[in-house]
């Protein structure tokens, strides 16, 4: 086993965490306090090559694989959550369908923009009645001369609604089959299609700078071209990419626990109670022990899920185990830090009570912590 980062790594590594310290860490309390999605920061992200890291090269991106992917999200996550997570959904769930199952003139009509970071990418799955359920949505398109009508409404939809934004990846409902059951499809539809129109951004607890906002679909036409992959296929197009995004939010939590704990541990050295600083205290330097165990467990979990797939090999339930256990760690981490930080953690101003507020989503995100556990369960049953 080797657990070394490549030199190749390493440099990727090194160049993503000066870009974050330099052109995101010093702003991103002020984008969080405004609401305000950074643009410029996604376009320079764009000009580095970290906006199609998933991509092949012939469609602009870089073919990087998810090993790198997952060293470039730890690093712009530990910066701040609001950008890597707008990033981690425009790189997997909204580029792979189109990735992974598009024509080539889809990939270079729409994906190429995506991965050279001219635009950012959204998927919309999640409806009011429906979302760890995907399943339940109710959001249909209907077959008509020359295309398609969508009508529905989505919720919760991060990049829809940005100056980049280039459109949204929709799921939908098609039809039934002979079975009863529902029939699946997925489209693209673009910026300023009639009958697509979007909600008001969301305030949300956390991920404060990101875009997210309601979908609404009425009468909306697309033409057939604007279908991806096979109708009757959405669904099983859709699963077949959530594993990769598991992994990416697994890295947004790794990221967010690793600086948690780097927060901690610089506010228990720089604050003196009793004439000593705090983390001299036994029961302060056993909270930085168990964090710092935890982050470690939660770092190869996520790495391993990473290099699966790299390597090919079966990654569904190792996606599972390193979303459920970084989101969750991410979440005792965060708690930990801001318990260290006392009532300088509680006030605003403070970066670890951002981080705090970004961490609940992390558990509910790409699957809830309760269907990451089923879908573990059901692979040792299968097993």
């Amino acid at each position: 086993m080797d657990f070394a980062h490549s030199d190749e790594n390493l440099a990727l590594q090194k160049m993503c965490r000066e870009f974050a310290l330099r052109e995101i860490a010093p702003f991103a309390a002020d984008w969080s306090a405004r609401a305000e999605f950074p643009a410029p920061v996604f376009r320079k992200m764009g000009g580095l090559g970290l906006m199609g890291m998933l991509v092949d090269e012939e469609y602009g991106g870089s073919a990087a694989g998810m090993v790198s992917y997952v060293t470039m999200m730890e690093e712009i996550g530990n910066a701040d959550q609001s950008v890597a997570a707008g990033l981690n959904a425009h790189s997997t769930i909204a580029s792979l369908p189109l990735a992974k199952f598009g024509t080539d003139e889809q990939k270079r009509r729409w994906l190429t923009p995506l991965a050279t970071g001219q635009k950012i990418g959204a998927f919309a799955l999640t409806e009011a009645s429906a979302g760890s359920d995907a399943k339940g949505i109710r959001t249909t398109a209907t077959r008509v001369d020359g295309g398609w009508v969508i009508n529905g409404t989505k919720m919760f939809i991060s990049n829809a609604g940005t100056e980049m934004s280039l459109g949204a990846t929709v799921l939908v409902v098609t039809g039934v089959n002979a079975d009863g059951g529902k029939r699946f499809a997925t489209f693209f539809v673009p910026e300023g299609t009639e009958g697509y129109s979007k909600g008001h951004k969301l305030k949300k607890l956390g991920w404060h700078a990101l875009d997210s906002r309601e979908l609404v679909f009425n009468d909306c036409f697309v033409p057939d071209d604007h279908l991806i992959g096979e109708e009757g296929n959405g669904l099983r197009q859709f699963l077949d990419v959530l594993d990769a995004g598991r992994i990416s939010v697994a890295a947004l939590s790794l990221s967010l626990a690793r600086a948690a704990l780097e927060m901690a541990l610089q506010h228990s050295s720089e604050r003196e109670q009793f004439g000593k600083p705090l983390r001299a205290f036994q029961a302060i330097g056993h909270k930085l022990a168990d964090m710092a165990t935890e982050v470690e467990a939660a770092r190869w979990l996520v790495y391993r899920a990473a290099w699966l797939s790299d390597e090919g090999q079966p990654y569904s339930q190792a996606a599972a185990m390193a979303k459920l256990y970084a989101s969750e760690v991410a979440n005792r981490a965060a708690n930990q830090s801001l318990q260290i930080h006392g009532g300088y953690g509680y006030i605003l101003e403070s970066r670890i009570s951002r981080f705090y507020a970004d961490a609940k989503i992390l558990e509910i995100g790409e699957g809830t912590s309760e269907v990451q556990r089923n879908v573990i369960a059901r692979a040792l049953h299968a097993s």
